[in-house]
């Protein structure tokens, strides 16, 4: 994220503006309407890159259960293809990479949950911004890594994770504890 991208605002409103065509099914396992791989190799195309086949191999499903990573590679693809992002989709190598990779992250949540909720739709700009190695213009990077982690789903779910897991071994503690302190007392009482 060293580098300075569009502004925030021309990304969410892009995002806002999604046509109904970019929110239609994807083809998974032989039923939908929109053909997802060909309208990333059509975006990989108009910035001068040849599709990578391995990274469309890889985005392409079988059962139609997996649906939500080709929707929202579909929104990327609508994203991706506003003006301001051109010069940088053009200097980079990795445009499909990172659209699997953020696809990947957010596939859990419904496309229309990016075009509804304020924070998801951050999150989404945000994210493609940084997986392409840019953030947001006028930020610094401290502030846009800051930002990006504040409204991250994916980052709220490890916090979550942890804070279970932490929980967890301090109620597993509580319970050895007070196991030891009943032993201890049952020892004392035999004695006496």
């Amino acid at each position: 994220m060293k580098d300075e991208g569009p502004p925030l605002e021309v990304l969410l409103r892009r995002i806002t503006e999604t046509p109904e065509e970019f929110l239609m099914t994807p083809i998974a396992g032989g039923r939908g309407v929109v053909d997802v791989l060909a309208v990333l190799a059509d975006l990989a195309r108009r910035y001068g890159h040849v599709p990578d086949t391995d990274v469309l191999a890889d985005l392409k499903v079988q059962h139609p259960n997996e649906r939500g990573r080709l929707s929202v590679a579909l929104l990327l693809a609508w994203l991706l293809a506003d003006e301001s992002f051109q010069e940088i989709a053009r200097a980079k190598d990795n445009l499909l990479p990172a659209v699997a990779e953020v696809a990947r992250e957010l596939a859990p949540a419904p496309p229309t949950a990016f075009i509804q909720d304020p924070d998801r739709r951050e999150e989404i700009a945000r994210l493609s911004l940084a997986r392409l190695g840019y953030r947001p213009a006028g930020e610094t990077e401290a502030q846009a890594l800051d930002r990006l982690k504040s409204i991250s789903a994916a980052e709220r779910a490890r916090v979550i994770k942890a804070a279970r897991m932490a929980e967890e071994r301090a109620r597993a503690i509580r319970e050895a504890l007070a196991r030891k302190a009943a032993e201890e007392s049952a020892d004392k009482y035999t004695r006496e």
